[in-house]
């Protein structure tokens, strides 16, 4: 294949993304075609508007001013832009990085798209112009677009699809031009992400060759493409994909780290373990939900209950994280889940909120919302550095004094990782994160997330907004005013960790002063409609939760959560010691709430530590260690540990 090697302008990133006005309407990232089976469907993206001021507001505002150019900038300092230019001929030096390095460039592109529809912001548009130049410059004749494959193995186009990435990449190509197309209006995108798909549908489609890729993601990407074009062969593509995996265990071949690794051990209709590489599981089961969204097959919907009740019941951390094993990046047996050797790669938790939410438009249901919560509110958020410019890769749960650095597991955030998969999918999600928090039904308008926001009300449910006013998670105070006409009814999600609830509707207030006592539709309380104003009142207590007996690795050990925020204790609060090697929690300990440096408070408690030093690694008889002397515990969000001097930390604390 030829190309033109024209030069194209640097690529600079913008120093800023600051709003000019919000885009028009649009969709999110998921818009199913086929309401018929959906519990609940989504809201325009462009309906909800966070508020810049409140907890998520504030994240979206730093992804914006931060995360995003930095990440723009890291894609030139990478090798990811000059990967792509080695195609047009405008850079001579070996690639850069993993074989799939461009999916980095096309996850940012995706972020921008949905920052443009957010926002308005005109900040990016030269960058996208250029590199539109440069990746329709690169792309072959007949839609092909992988710097990798095209320069150092042109002959072995989709050869390798355990390994190669292809169609991952793909993948993210096609999402990248779905957010731009949504979000900002680009045809020019849409266009080039389509001759992309267009090819992989002549290759892999019903008409072409069975194969699919040993990372999954292009089934979600095909499902959202069909979405927005309409065109089915997008759809019977990943229905195809879905329905050829794990039924011929020679088409990936055989691998070292075993069939199970890219879930292509059984078919998707017989796995209802989850297990394997983390990242791939996830993507996978949200293309299946996807498909089952478009297509239906309640075998589908019955394998995708059993794959979640099986991630989120025997394999998930209690801060949301998936995937316990640093070996193959993958999940573990049934409670294998230790704290200090935790994976928990950020691409999980990510996968998981993208999946959990598809089930909650597929299935229904507060633990689907919960589950999101969790997810982002502690593993997400851990990830991302107070400036938004550095980055955890891994998300351990226990770090140790003296703790060896590896590359995908260090000490502190870094500011980009050579398998970089992470940091822009960060800025994708928290981009458009604003979807993710209300949806509709025939008859009720629905909020899931709480975050200070105005939504818009769908037109078949009235006009005007909903106006939510809290500065959750920080309290537990929710306000919610509606402005306009809500004509169908408003239903609020009681998290499932909240005990003691007081609601108040129209100045009224319930009776019920517990979660158990409220007359809750599937954990959500639904009003009547005419109803304008609610003031919902989550208590928020500071509580020592245990693990399963099975988690043998946290036995004997609490961790300390309030609300939906998990907290851990790390060595920057004790400078003068004791080693939170050492510390214990006193059983039954009052667990205090105390003002911090930011809006979310802290928690004190009293504790003991025994110096453990000199301690024989193995003793004689089963006596109990020593009494300790008395310590002041001081708890932080397990969400900002890692931003002062590096030191140990840990969630779980041993009880005394």
């Amino acid at each position: 294949m030829t190309h033109a090697t024209t030069s194209a302008d640097p690529t600079a990133a913008p120093t800023t993304a600051r709003p000019a006005h919000p885009g028009p309407a649009h969709p999110g990232p998921v818009a199913p075609r086929a309401t018929e089976r959906l519990a609940q469907r989504p809201l325009p993206a462009s309906a909800v508007r966070l508020d810049p001021a409140g907890h998520l507001g504030r994240w979206q505002r730093l992804n914006a001013d931060a995360t995003l150019p930095h990440s723009i900038g890291m894609l030139e300092d990478s090798g990811a832009l000059p990967n792509l230019r080695r195609v047009t001929g405008e850079h001579d030096g070996t690639f850069v990085g993993y074989q799939f390095a461009d999916s980095d460039v096309y996850k940012v592109l995706e972020a921008i798209g949905w920052e443009i529809g957010r926002t308005g912001t005109d900040a990016f548009d030269a960058f996208l112009d250029r590199i539109l130049d440069l990746l329709t410059r690169a792309q072959d004749a007949d839609g092909y677009l992988n710097s990798f494959v095209q320069v150092d193995r042109p002959d072995e186009r989709w050869a390798d699809l355990r390994w190669a990435h292809e169609l991952y990449c793909a993948g993210h190509l096609v999402q990248a031009g779905v957010a731009l197309h949504r979000g900002a209006g680009r045809a020019d995108y849409l266009a080039l992400a389509r001759r992309c798909a267009d090819l992989v549908v002549a290759t892999f489609g019903p008409e072409g060759r069975v194969g699919y890729c040993g990372h999954p993601e292009v089934e979600t990407a095909l499902v959202e493409l069909y979405r927005e074009t309409g065109h089915e062969p997008y759809l019977a593509t990943a229905r195809r994909m879905v329905d050829e995996r794990g039924q011929d265990l020679a088409l990936l071949g055989p691998d070292r780290l075993g069939a199970h690794y890219f879930q292509d051990h059984a078919p998707v209709r017989e796995s209802l373990e989850a297990t394997g590489h983390a990242v791939r599981q996830l993507y996978l089961d949200a293309g299946v939900t996807d498909v089952f969204t478009e297509q239906g097959d309640p075998a589908l919907l019955a394998a995708m209950r059993a794959q979640w009740d099986s991630a989120h019941h025997q394999k998930m951390y209690v801060t949301g994280a998936m995937g316990s094993r640093h070996f193959d990046e993958s999940f573990g047996d049934a409670y294998e889940l230790p704290p200090d050797r935790a994976y928990a790669e950020t691409c999980a938790a990510i996968a998981d909120v993208q999946w959990s939410y598809r089930m909650l438009l597929a299935d229904g249901g507060s633990r689907y919302a919960d589950a999101i919560e969790r997810a982002l509110l502690n593993a997400v958020a851990a990830s991302v550095s107070a400036d938004g410019r550095s980055f955890f890769y891994s998300n351990p749960l226990h770090l140790r004094e003296g703790h060896r650095e590896e590359e995908n597991a260090p000490s502190r955030r870094t500011p980009w990782y050579s398998c970089a998969c992470c940091p822009p999918n960060i800025a994708r999600l928290v981009a458009s994160l604003h979807a993710y928090l209300a949806t509709a039904t025939d008859d009720t308008l629905r909020v899931h997330l709480y975050g200070a926001a105005t939504i818009e009300v769908p037109g078949h449910l009235g006009a005007g907004t909903v106006r939510v006013d809290t500065a959750y998670p920080a309290d537990g105070r929710v306000r919610v005013e509606v402005d306009g006409a809500l004509t169908g009814s408003l239903a609020l999600r009681v998290p499932g960790w909240a005990t003691g609830v007081r609601v108040t509707v129209d100045g009224a207030p319930l009776a019920a002063t517990t979660r158990a006592d409220l007359p809750l539709d599937d954990g959500y309380l639904v009003l009547p409609p005419g109803t304008r104003r609610v003031e919902l009142d989550l208590d928020m207590p500071a509580t020592a939760v245990a693990a399963h007996p099975r988690v043998d690795a946290v036995r004997g050990s609490v961790a300390i959560v309030r609300g939906p925020v998990v907290y851990c204790v790390e060595q920057a609060d004790h400078p003068d010691g004791p080693s939170v090697e050492d510390v214990r929690l006193r059983a039954g300990a009052a667990l205090t709430v105390v003002p911090g440096d930011d809006p979310l408070p802290r928690i004190v408690a009293e504790g003991v530590a025994t110096d453990a030093s000199d301690v024989p690694l193995y003793r004689a008889g089963a006596d109990l260690p020593p009494a300790g002397r008395p310590v002041r515990l001081t708890a932080i969000p397990y969400a900002q540990w890692g931003n002062r001097a590096p030191g140990a930390m840990r969630v779980w604390l041993p009880l005394a």
